[in-house]
């Protein structure tokens, strides 16, 4: 059971997947290659839907997609997009799938020119001086997207990434830790604030 008695941001309520989640990875940072192309995966798949359905599927994405090793997904063929399509498990929607392989296929094309795929995604922090000063629920109501997401999509289109606008760029984001979205009085903030003082981005 979730603690109910902890503050946190309103919308993980006290499900107890959303709370644990909440209180242990979302907006702590990341510097493992494999967990950052395993949620902008999951947030390409996320698309339309709620993000709870993801999670409580996670574990059968994470089967099926060879536990989002890039260099396994970026060898999927036409045999791999069936079995896909057959597992009951995960989100069925070749668009999505195919989007998935591709990027990892891209994300092989991207690190024979940068040391790693967080050093890369890692660039696009903004400084802390543009964010709000406090994030209440009114505040964050209005943050769907930034300069920076935009940004960041905008150089992965141009790669050839599927599924990967600037909103679904911001979720990764605020997911990764590359920015602190837990509204003002929220226990987990400080927590994560904390994370990202004693973290070291990645240059390599």
């Amino acid at each position: 059971m979730a603690d109910t008695e902890r503050q946190r941001c309103g919308w993980c309520g006290t499900l107890e997947d959303y709370c644990h989640y909440h209180d242990n990875e979302w907006g702590f940072p990341v510097d493992d290659d494999r967990r950052l192309f395993e949620k902008l995966c999951l947030e390409g798949f996320q698309a339309g839907l709620s993000w709870l359905t993801i999670l409580r599927k996670r574990e059968a994405f994470r089967r099926a997609f060879a536990n989002f090793e890039i260099e396994k997904v970026a060898r999927f063929g036409e045999r791999d997009i069936q079995r896909l399509l057959g597992d009951a498990g995960i989100v069925r929607h070749r668009g999505k799938i195919e989007a998935a392989i591709n990027n990892a296929q891209r994300a092989l094309e991207l690190l024979e020119t940068e040391p790693s795929l967080a050093a890369y995604f890692w660039r696009f922090e903004p400084d802390p001086a543009s964010r709000p000063k406090r994030l209440t629920p009114e505040v964050l109501r209005t943050m769907a997207i930034s300069p920076e997401s935009t940004a960041l999509s905008k150089d992965l289109k141009k790669r050839g990434w599927r599924f990967v606008g600037p909103t679904t760029m911001y979720a990764l984001m605020q997911a990764m830790g590359l920015v602190n979205d837990h509204r003002e009085g929220c226990e987990t903030r400080q927590e994560a604030l904390l994370a990202r003082q004693a973290f070291k981005v990645p240059r390599r």
